[in-house]
């Protein structure tokens, strides 16, 4: 019998599976009221997205760095670093309604205004899991890691719809509560999740940015990462949430049963991308199961009635996150190991950055009516195009398990 890719999970795997349960509770308690309660406070659409385009700028700067330095300086400080960051942001949250100060707490805290992970945490963690797991349950591994993120997130979403009217009342108090427990988490990692000592030329300089051997294939892997991100820019979380409001009325409670029917679909489809990576590889499971999911993005502003565009979007959500798990898989499988937490952040900060511009784009469409539908149009579009230039550019180019060289 087949042996389950949870049961080769060490300690630290464990440990990095609880700090990801907590910290995307709180992450999808967020991305539900953040929109509504800005507007809340009196924020129009455009300030709305500057706060949180701003939010995603300042994760992109602190997570290359971060990122780019956890395989030299140590990825267990970094994580300890970064939770504190979150702490920070959160703790200025509950204690103020000023614009300018939650912009600056937004930009240098790291917080998710999507539902989705951001900061440096996805790349180092990445790169640690694949310290510690065979190549050929490395895919595996990142889908259950997915999973019980999504669930996590799905969670949080439940719990801000029911508690929306209250959290409004006394701010966003769960963003902070739920991220005390990390700091104590990353400590207890042992240095098995460490990068592993050069193979040649130890004492060579290293790059700026942690890249040396694998640097073109992150740079054509970061540029079509921004494009996706981009794209998905338009449709983050609290974007939805705000285009559902906005559309037909849709009150806290239903928006969080929305958000936590699509969280949970999107952690099951991100378990089943192993399975089907096995099958056609990790390039072709991106690719074709992204593509129909995209087409499902344009068609719920189609939808003539709140249940029929609830239906389409949690199809969407259904299979949109297979992409997820392959992807992460996929960036660890074809660089080197003593370059993976750097390459998983430079490539996550191409993503962030694509993803930073998109809110104010948004927030504009979402600011007039005649153009609000446009967010899943210019969302599904530019996704197309990421899923047909990756096919085009990478499918020749195969990870260990795929090559036999595992």
């Amino acid at each position: 019998m087949a042996m389950s890719p949870l049961s080769t999970l060490s300690r630290d795997g464990r440990l990095l599976f609880a700090a990801r349960v907590a910290r995307m509770f709180g992450y999808g308690f967020l991305a539900v009221v953040l929109a509504l309660y800005l507007d809340a406070l009196g924020f129009d659409g455009t300030q709305i997205g500057f706060l949180l385009t701003l939010t995603l700028v300042g994760d992109t700067v602190i997570s290359l760095w971060m990122s780019t330095h956890a395989d030299r300086y140590g990825r267990r400080p970094m994580l300890v670093v970064g939770s504190l960051l979150i702490l920070g942001a959160g703790l200025v949250f509950i204690a103020t309604d000023r614009f300018v100060l939650l912009l600056v707490a937004a930009t240098i805290g790291v917080i998710s205004p999507s539902g989705y992970e951001v900061g440096p945490f996805l790349a180092i963690e990445q790169a640690a899991l694949s310290q510690t797991v065979a190549d050929n349950r490395r895919t595996g591994i990142f889908a259950w890691y997915n999973l019980v993120g999504s669930f996590a997130t799905a969670a949080g979403s439940l719990t801000a719809g029911g508690i929306a009217r209250l959290g409004q009342a006394w701010g966003l108090t769960p963003l902070a509560s739920y991220r005390i427990v990390l700091a104590g988490y990353f400590w207890r990692l042992s240095r098995s999740v460490e990068a592993p000592q050069r193979a040649a030329a130890p004492s060579a300089p290293r790059s700026r940015f942690g890249v040396d051997r694998s640097a073109g294939v992150v740079l054509r892997l970061s540029g079509l990462f921004a494009m996706d991100a981009f794209g998905g820019g338009f449709v983050i979380q609290s974007m939805l949430a705000y285009w559902f409001y906005l559309r037909f009325g849709t009150n806290e409670a239903m928006l969080g049963a929305i958000f936590f029917g699509a969280n949970l679909l999107a952690g099951v489809s991100a378990l089943a991308a192993s399975a089907i990576a096995a099958r056609i590889g990790l390039v072709n499971t991106m690719v074709f199961t992204h593509l129909p999911s995209n087409v499902l993005l344009m068609l719920v502003p189609l939808m003539p009635t709140l249940p029929l565009a609830i239906l389409v979007l949690l199809l969407r959500f259904s299979i949109s996150q297979m992409d997820v798990p392959t992807r992460q898989s996929y960036t660890m499988a074809i660089v080197p190991a003593e370059e993976r937490a750097a390459a998983a952040g430079i490539t996550g900060t191409a993503r962030s950055v694509g993803a930073a511009v998109a809110p104010v784009c948004a927030g504009v469409l979402l600011g007039n009516p005649a153009l609000m539908n446009g967010l899943f149009f210019v969302a599904g579009g530019f996704k197309i195009v990421y899923d047909l230039l990756l096919l085009r550019s990478f499918r020749q180019v195969k990870p260990p398990e795929e090559t036999g060289d595992s």
